[in-house]
């Protein structure tokens, strides 16, 4: 049976017990949560990994970092490295999005080490598997598809962002509203290319079955893919968003009638004044599964700062419910995110979801700040490091003031407001 099968049938199963223990819930309380898909617990039969963690109402918001090669820039250590980086800054999960290089020694590589559940693609392969023999994105062989997603869920695979709210409906209502942006998800262009050059279904879509038959097998998680979602605050909110997650959500209630485990992506850039909105449609259209926002970012003009921006976006969300944030890096729109952008990403989308965490009430949230904010006007920097979202960043500038200032810090010296003399 698969997770969510053996949550229904309210049997004892581990990976329930050691959420709700890292949670500090019940397990009932978890169990119930899986088996009516209000939260998964990504892990594929094929692989072992230490971090098991669940993504759902009522549970702690997770976090997500993206790391692969690009076509321009292959280097398997690096990635490694950022992988590293990425789950000691706090990472709850790693998506490889790789597109350069031998795709599959580079994911093998990945999971043989991670010690946190991690997502692919799928899609992002088969188009360069379609590239390389000459043909063009839009000649994606569906069989090709789908023999990767089966490799990758064999792989060891936990979870998997799929597309397949993109159809030909809503495509014609893209081509015929239009965008300033247009489609910025890169497997929905794809996928978008596939359907106006054919005229065919996407095969996502249209063979839905078939793609849950693999789910199961391996018992991973779909991660229903947000292919329309808005690239740019002007296209937020509009129709072909609309339209696909209305597919989703019909597609969330095909995924648990066959046992399978789902969650869906969200948006993308979107104004402050649309993300309560987005969200609540996205929970009541969805059927309250998870919700796994990129951001959202909050506005356009910020290349290099988009950490800022999508932390922003990404607090309100998460205090509206969303369940799980993909890390926006300061690389994002200009180029391939380096190291050091990897733990700037994780750690702004940390802070995000810690505060919207204290919004949702969630346990030991706020009395984690109570512990900070008792050691900081005592004074204690050991204690305070303890407690902080990066201890590493915390130490480095504490490390700039010693020996000189032990007590206190150099912004107000002997006037320390936190001094009682």
């Amino acid at each position: 049976m698969t997770l969510i099968e053996t949550a229904q049938n309210k049997q004892e199963n581990d990976l329930i017990k050691k959420v709700a223990q890292l949670e500090n819930l019940s397990e009932e309380f978890v169990r119930e949560g899986v088996a009516s898909g209000s939260i998964v617990i990504p892990k594929n039969i094929n692989r072992n990994f230490k971090k098991i963690v669940g993504i759902g109402t009522g549970l702690k918001t997770k976090i997500n970092a993206n790391i692969g090669t690009s076509p321009d820039h292959i280097d398997i250590k690096e990635e490694l490295e950022k992988l590293d980086v990425a789950v000691k800054a706090g990472a709850d999960a790693v998506m490889d999005l790789s597109t350069g290089g031998n795709l599959t020694q580079i994911r093998k590589e990945i999971l043989a080490i991670s010690p946190v559940q991690i997502g692919t693609v799928p899609i992002y392969e088969a188009a360069c598997k379609t590239v390389a023999k000459g043909k063009k994105v839009s000649q994606i062989d569906e069989e090709l598809l789908f023999d990767i997603i089966e490799e990758q869920a064999q792989q060891g695979v936990d979870f998997i962002t799929v597309h397949c709210g993109i159809n030909r409906a809503s495509v014609e209502i893209l081509n015929r509203q239009g965008r300033l942006a247009g489609v910025v998800s890169r497997g929905g262009s794809f996928l978008v290319k596939y359907i106006n050059a054919t005229g065919k279904e996407n095969p996502l879509y249209e063979q839905y079955d078939r793609l849950l038959t693999i789910a199961k097998k391996y018992d991973i998680t779909l991660s229903l893919g947000d292919g329309f979602r808005p690239g740019c605050i002007y296209d937020a909110s509009d129709g072909p968003q609309m339209a696909e997650l209305s597919v989703l959500g019909e597609l969330v209630i095909r995924a648990r009638q066959e046992g399978v485990q789902s969650m869906i992506e969200g948006p993308g850039h979107i104004p402050l004044n649309q993300i309560e909105a987005n969200v609540t449609l996205a929970k009541r259209m969805g059927h309250n599964a998870p919700l796994y926002f990129l951001g959202p970012l909050v506005t356009d003009i910020a290349p290099g700062y988009d950490h800022i921006t999508s932390a922003i976006g990404g607090a309100l969300a998460a205090s509206y419910g969303v369940d799980f944030i993909c890390y926006v890096t300061p690389a994002e729109h200009l180029r391939l995110p380096e190291v050091c952008d990897v733990h700037e990403g994780v750690i702004s989308a940390k802070i995000a979801g810690h505060a919207a965490d204290i919004v949702k009430g969630v346990k030991g949230a706020k009395e984690r700040d109570n512990e900070m904010s008792k050691w900081r006007k005592a004074r204690n920097w050991g204690k305070q490091k303890e407690f902080c979202l990066d201890p590493e960043k915390f130490a480095k500038e504490r490390a700039k003031l010693l020996p000189r200032q032990e007590d206190v810090c150099t912004m107000c010296g002997k006037f320390c407001s936190m001094k009682d003399e």
